[in-house]
C-alpha cells in the first residue's frame, strides 16, 4: 500500500511552478542578474507568445496615413541621392 499523504498534488506542484516563475521574473529585472528558465517555465511566462501583427493587420494600420506628392518626392531615395 501507498503512503499519499505526503504526495503533492498536481495543483500544488502547479501553485509552486507558477510562484517559481514569477520569482524568476522579478528576479530577471535586476540589472546584471542572470536568470535560466527551462523550457517549460518559459513557455508558461509567456516567452513564446507570438504577439506581431500580421502583415494584413499591419496594411490595415496605413489606412489613412496617405503621404501628399509633394511630401512623396522629399521622402524619396532616389530624390535624396539626386540633390546630394
Amino acid at each position: 500500500m501507498t503512503d499519499t499523504s505526503n504526495t503533492p498534488t498536481e495543483e500544488a506542484i502547479r501553485a509552486y511552478g507558477d510562484d517559481l516563475i514569477r520569482r524568476k521574473l522579478i528576479d530577471a529585472e535586476i540589472p546584471g542578474a542572470v536568470v535560466e528558465f527551462d523550457p517549460d517555465e518559459a513557455e508558461r511566462a509567456g516567452a513564446f507568445v507570438e504577439d506581431a501583427l500580421s502583415e494584413a493587420d499591419a496594411r490595415d494600420a496605413e489606412d489613412g496615413l496617405e503621404i501628399e506628392p509633394a511630401d512623396r518626392a522629399k521622402l524619396s531615395l532616389f530624390a535624396a541621392a539626386r540633390n546630394a
